[in-house]
């Protein structure tokens, strides 16, 4: 009895994995076919890259696309953000896929013939802009991804939603932006989204390959500032004074041995920075007060909570040891929750992977402490949050461009892996549910 059931389980799934192996097969196909168009629309990006909250040609330029595609458009969306809705017109869930779409203050040295010559002001300074992180890639993926979705909109169920999500590198001084504010705006309602999907383009991960980890992916980030208040003396006789470079110097010492004395390392990685250290304007002065700005990265929510609490007693205590004081802002102006995946998610969702990358190619990673906002969506609904490769395999990872540098490139091939995850896991997602 219990082998029939088997068999009988296996038999009603067959028509299931043939669907999904002819879908996939289309994808793969049509993926191929407009993957000139991404490479011509990520040049375009790439030439004309516009900071953060400053986004407006870029964001005219995908409305522009996806009103062609045929979809409900909203503009203006945390200020330039774009976000369109595809409708089966049947019952199903609404899967959201996003791409992050403003540059960098980077002068650009490559010799690419659309590199960029842009130049603009950030936060009152004459800047070079660039798109330095690949966020003209994921732009690029997106709209390809769209043109497919929209061409199989009768093989889907439910509803679509493409979120082009500006100031995902920081909104300028004094400004907000980014996924924390699309949330803050309803860009998870209406239709209520179930899932979402996003991937980052990397530029020392070999094309056709994709990387992915359940729970946390990404770091958490909590800037920090810490105000170290003493008594100002002559320089020749520092017993007159409280002095607060010193005291700084102790707790930034103090600071280290958070990491490296009370968290469980073997299970989560963190790390506390210092990196600004301002105090004093003369040799012969000792001053009365010195500031402390750092960050702080985490993967584990437990481990966040105490670093939180340490950073607040090793500061205080060590300045009142020192007979000083000691002010501790945290977080400092902003802060980004973990990019955390949902593990049944990922579980379910693992399948696609392999099937769309190859045998091989979807590879299992570990964390990173650098930290991405599409966290604030994961921590509304599940979500994905992957590594597509960039490089190409005859250049060593080590000699790859960094991200976030004057010469970062990303060989365009590996832009077609990202389509076809992000068109794939919309399909199977819907065909699962």
């Amino acid at each position: 009895m219990k082998k029939l059931l088997i068999a009988s389980a296996i038999a009603l799934s067959l028509p299931q994995v043939a669907l999904a192996n002819k879908n996939q097969d289309l994808v793969a196909k049509m993926a191929a076919e407009i993957q000139p168009d991404v490479v011509k629309w990520r040049r375009h990006f790439h030439q004309y890259p516009e900071l953060s909250n400053r986004e407006f040609n870029t964001a005219k330029t995908i409305a522009k696309y996806l009103n062609e595609l045929g979809l409900e458009v909203e503009t203006g969306v945390a200020k330039t953000g774009v976000v369109a809705v595809l409708d089966s017109g049947k019952p199903g869930p609404v899967v959201a896929l996003r791409a992050d779409i403003d540059g960098l203050p980077v002068t650009e040295n490559t010799d690419l013939a659309f590199a960029s010559k842009v130049r603009s002001t950030n936060n009152g300074m004459d800047v070079g802009v660039m798109h330095a992180c690949g966020h003209d890639t994921h732009i690029a993926m997106l709209m390809g991804a769209a043109k497919i979705l929209t061409e199989m909109k009768g093989s889907l169920t439910g509803k679509v939603k493409f979120i082009f999500q500006p100031a995902e590198e920081g909104a300028p001084r004094g400004e907000r932006g980014g996924a924390e504010v699309m949330v803050e705006e309803g860009v998870l309602k209406n239709p209520d989204v179930d899932v979402i999907f996003g991937l980052h383009i990397s530029s020392d991960l070999d094309v056709n390959t994709v990387e992915y980890k359940a729970e946390g992916i990404m770091a958490a980030v909590d800037p920090y500032k810490i105000v170290i208040k003493g008594k100002q003396s002559h320089g020749a006789y520092p017993w007159l004074s409280a002095d607060p470079i010193v005291s700084a110097a102790q707790i930034i010492l103090g600071l280290q041995t958070i990491v490296s004395r009370e968290v469980k390392l073997i299970d989560s990685a963190a790390v506390v920075t210092v990196g600004m250290i301002h105090g004093g304007n003369r040799s012969n002065i000792i001053p009365d007060e010195v500031e402390l700005v750092g960050t702080i990265r985490s993967l584990n929510p437990e481990i966040r909570e105490h670093i939180h609490e340490a950073v607040h007693r090793k500061a205080t205590k060590i300045a009142e040891s020192m007979n000083t004081t000691a002010e501790v802002t945290l977080p400092l102006d902003y802060q980004y929750p973990i990019t955390y995946n949902d593990p049944s998610l990922m579980k379910q969702m693992l399948p696609t992977l392999h099937a769309t990358a190859g045998a091989g190619n979807a590879k299992l990673t570990k964390a990173v402490t650098g930290a991405e906002d599409f966290s604030f969506f994961q921590e509304e609904v599940p979500g994905l949050y992957l590594f597509v490769g960039g490089k190409s395999k005859d250049i060593p990872a080590h000699q790859a461009p960094g991200h976030h540098t004057p010469e970062f490139k990303i060989d365009e091939s590996g832009m077609e892996l990202g389509v076809k995850l992000l068109t794939n896991l919309t399909i199977d997602y819907m065909q699962k549910k």
